[in-house]
């Protein structure tokens, strides 16, 4: 049986990692909400565009490395998702708890992929998608609990994009979400870009940090 942590100090610390075009600040929402449940919170920035997937890497490994806490939980959106899985595979920093996924294409980006092959438009998805692409699948860490949030609501740019399958979040499809060694799974009615202000997604987040799975009611 797992033991519920009691979230009154700031020992229980988040970091939240954003995904393609946007940068920390659109986690601000998440950030207060976790923060008024007892948790630490932090914002890790990178150039999700310019920069190449090792080098992202190298830049989350070193704000974890610099993060106080004695556990540590991260939670990612989209693409975010990929840097940490890929952080995740060499060597992580031995606090890490859990790893919450929004709307991560661990399985596969219909749409990303579409716009990865498409010349005038393959810059757009960035270095690091691109880089995704051609890596092979990392290795799973041990001791990491993975929770996996997908979308329903289908309204996001992947509606310009023929062939997305159903259900999806707008630009993710709930099937390209599936991670096999995931502890729980949840599908809530958002949009992918939703997902950054939904109270109930953080709802969620802290539901799995605290206890290894997600509310189904």
């Amino acid at each position: 049986m797992r033991v519920i942590l009691v979230m009154n100090n700031k020992a229980q610390t988040v970091v939240l990692i954003h995904g393609l075009w946007m940068n920390g600040l659109i986690f601000l929402a998440h950030q207060s909400w976790l923060s008024a449940e007892g948790f630490a919170v932090h914002r890790f920035s990178y150039p999700s565009m310019q920069g190449g997937m090792n080098d992202n890497v190298q830049l989350l490994s070193n704000c974890i490395n610099k993060t106080a806490g004695s556990s540590i939980h991260l939670v990612a959106h989209s693409l975010g998702g990929l840097v940490a899985l890929k952080m995740l595979s060499h060597e992580p920093d031995v606090r890490i708890r859990s790893l919450v996924l929004l709307g991560t294409p661990y399985k596969g980006c219909h749409c990303g992929l579409t716009l990865a092959k498409t010349p005038l438009l393959k810059a757009i998805v960035g270095r690091t998608f691109n880089d995704w692409l051609r890596l092979p699948c990392p290795a799973w860490p041990s001791g990491v609990e993975v929770g996996v949030i997908s979308g329903t609501r289908p309204i996001g740019l992947g509606r310009l994009i023929p062939g997305l399958a159903h259900p999806n979040d707008g630009v993710i499809a709930v099937e390209e979400t599936y991670i096999p060694v995931a502890k729980d799974s949840i599908a809530l009615n958002v949009n992918h870009s939703g997902m950054l202000l939904s109270r109930t997604c953080s709802r969620q987040i802290s539901h799995f940090i605290r206890t290894g799975s997600f509310l189904h009611v």
